[in-house]
């Protein structure tokens, strides 16, 4: 025993040690020398991850001694709170961020271009764009209130017949409450940058794009660049208000260093991809289904607890929609049903139902980059009925097969008499490599073959075969 702990004890004492050694090599503790510029760069859907990762990296930029922060955006969108999280990060910074839009092709779109109003400066590669910021609901999209259909320009080519004197419903009241926050947000951050606040609403009211040099034209970028080096050299000597004071910029010549995310910020990012915390649920729920049924094999348990968990914790960080987790819930509980209690496939084609459309449902928000992949749904659904298709079938094998036991199948053996038997009299027989002892109506001789007609307990009666 004292041989196991000291076993044990050695190697918490390795790990941590190991541990140790990792921090200390990790970003969040790599320092710069005094006068450079750090790089944070936000590619893909704006989430949780996102977010935690850009404060980190702030406050390490900020701690390290960064004159600026270039915050490099390419992203179709995300989650409002996330967003939100992000702007009040900028907003609160002490040190100058420079938005930008790059390399060529990338856009910020939706989320993105909130953010990108909120930096002290902004800027756009060419072959870039942003715009399209309506807000979406988290049900899915947002529909178009009657005051917004009211009020469309006369030129407008929808062929929607709404009576103007229809009064707005629950959900136009809602939608409008939306649309007024994010308006007045954006044009908020337009005033506070001094850009161009009109365009800003236009961007949220109908989705308006620009192209760089179209926004730089508008007055909703500050200039265009070709490169981070470019970047840098245009803001050199331009005045941003850091909190109550404004501060000229000196940028120009100064070492970039790329901010990367932590292994925590990673792992966040890993689970809380949609497609990936809706396979860690299913992992999680058929772990703990199989455990159910092999009681002692703990593997599975013990793995589907912590694919469940973790899911769960993805989940909550995530818009979900319970409505189609409840019938993800549902389809899963009549799949294993129909495993139990066959009924010719109509509970398993009725969870396999289920169970799709919850998945479709499950993270349908309409926020780009945040709904699980059809192609896995579509994958582990094939898989189901591949698995339902078995069940039935083996169902309908089993009953076609020939019994092996109970008095359906002695009803259908025949035997030999190791006695002679009188009419109406008892002897004994051999009968499927068993002594059984038989009551025949008719007499027969010694080693005659009878067949099994009726079983009485213990006594077998029986006809000449």
């Amino acid at each position: 025993m004292k041989r196991w702990l000291k076993t044990f004890w050695s190697t918490v004492i390795c790990a941590a040690l190991s541990m140790s050694a990792f921090a200390q090599q990790s970003p969040a503790n790599t320092q710069h020398a005094p006068g450079f510029v750090a790089q944070i760069e936000l590619n893909g859907p704006i989430g949780p991850a996102a977010a935690e990762y850009f404060d980190d990296a702030l406050q390490r930029a900020n701690h390290d001694g960064a004159s600026a922060i270039v915050l490099r955006l390419d992203t179709p969108g995300g989650l409002s709170e996330s967003m939100r999280q992000i702007i009040t990060s900028i907003l609160a910074s002490k040190l100058p961020v420079l938005g930008y839009v790059a390399p060529g092709g990338a856009r910020a779109a939706s989320a993105g271009t909130y953010i990108l109003y909120a930096c002290h400066l902004a800027a756009m590669a060419p072959a870039t764009h942003l715009g399209a910021a309506t807000p979406v609901s988290l049900g899915g999209s947002t529909p178009m209130p009657a005051t917004w259909k009211n009020n469309a320009p006369a030129s407008s080519t929808s062929t929607d017949k709404t009576n103007p004197t229809d009064q707005p419903t629950a959900n136009d009241a809602e939608a409008n409450k939306v649309l007024n926050d994010a308006i007045a947000s954006i044009r908020s951050l337009a005033q506070l940058r001094e850009r161009n606040a009109e365009w800003a609403e236009q961007a949220v009211r109908g989705a308006a794009t620009l192209t760089a040099a179209e926004a730089r034209d508008k007055h909703v970028i500050d200039f265009v660049a070709t490169d981070t080096a470019a970047l840098l050299a245009q803001a050199d000597g331009h005045s941003v208000r850091i909190g109550a004071q404004m501060q000229v910029l000196k940028l120009a010549n100064l070492p970039l260093h790329r901010y990367a995310p932590s292994w925590r910020t990673r792992f966040l990012a890993i689970i809380t991809n949609p497609t990936f915390a809706y396979v860690l649920l299913l992992a999680g729920i058929y772990g703990l289904i199989l455990e159910a049924f092999h009681p002692g094999s703990f593997v599975p348990g013990i793995v589907g607890a912590i694919c469940l968990l973790i899911g769960l914790y993805a989940l909550q960080l995530l818009p979900v929609d319970y409505a189609g987790l409840a019938l993800m819930a549902l389809g899963i509980g009549l799949l294993v049903t129909e495993a139990l209690v066959p009924a010719a496939g109509a509970i398993g084609v009725g969870g396999l139902v289920a169970f799709v459309i919850g998945s479709i449902m499950l993270f349908d928000t309409g926020v780009p980059g945040y709904a699980v992949n059809l192609g896995v749904i579509a994958g582990i659904a094939l898989c189901a009925v591949i698995v339902l298709a078995l069940l039935l079938r083996l169902v309908a094998r089993s009953r076609k097969t020939r019994v092996f036991n109970g008095d359906a199948l002695m009803l259908q053996a025949t035997g030999e008499l190791l006695q002679a038997v009188a009419a109406g009299g008892e002897s004994w027989a051999h009968v499927q490599g068993e002594r059984w002892r038989v009551h025949c109506e008719a007499a027969l001789p010694a080693g005659a073959r009878v067949r099994v007609v009726h079983r009485q307990g213990l006594l077998l009666w029986v006809t000449p075969a």
